[in-house]
């Protein structure tokens, strides 16, 4: 019986470790104001069964905000409309509610303290392809746009999202030099 215990122990340990073990980072990046200043970071890292998208921002307007993978790696203020359309290699529609979306760029909305800073971590589970024909990081590369208002993740193209107020432009890390 101890065996078998210390081999499930043991198994579901070893389970844990190589969900985190393979981690790549994919990319780090500083986010900009519609001003050009710099109001914070994205670090992400890919991982087989997930993505993780670690964001500490501050100097933002409090509130709750949609926040997409756009598809072009260009952050052009004041508006970013460099960035593209969401990142959308399948086609859909706008947002998790509508059903004929989502978009593959559709993340959750964030929302950003009274005092401008947030830290969180968005994970998204699966595999989301980035490399080669309709990944993330094609040959434009991508970006992550916060938008002034929160995401309804419905209305297409965007949820209702508002004015595009800070870029972070993704890059795979041989290309970001």
């Amino acid at each position: 019986m101890r065996s078998a215990v210390l081999c499930a122990v043991t198994l579901v340990v070893a389970g844990a470790l190589s969900v985190r073990a393979p981690a790549q980072e994919v990319a780090d990046s500083k986010f900009k104001n519609a001003e050009g200043k710099e109001v914070g970071t994205v670090h992400i890292e890919h991982m087989p069964s997930a993505t993780l998208f670690l964001i500490k921002l501050h100097d933002m307007p409090p509130g709750v905000h949609g926040i997409h993978i756009h598809s072009v790696n260009k952050c052009t203020p004041p508006t970013f409309d460099s960035a593209g359309p969401h990142w959308n290699p399948t086609n859909h529609q706008h947002g998790t509610k509508n059903p004929k979306g989502p978009h593959a760029g559709d993340l959750p909305n964030i929302t950003i303290p009274a005092d401008g800073k947030l830290e969180t971590q968005i994970m998204v589970a699966g595999m989301l392809q980035w490399q080669g024909e309709g990944g993330i990081l094609d040959g434009d590369g991508a970006s992550i746009v916060i938008h002034a208002n929160p995401d309804d993740y419905m209305t297409d193209p965007s949820g209702n999202s508002g004015a595009r107020i800070a870029c972070a432009t993704l890059d795979l890390p041989e290309r970001q030099n």
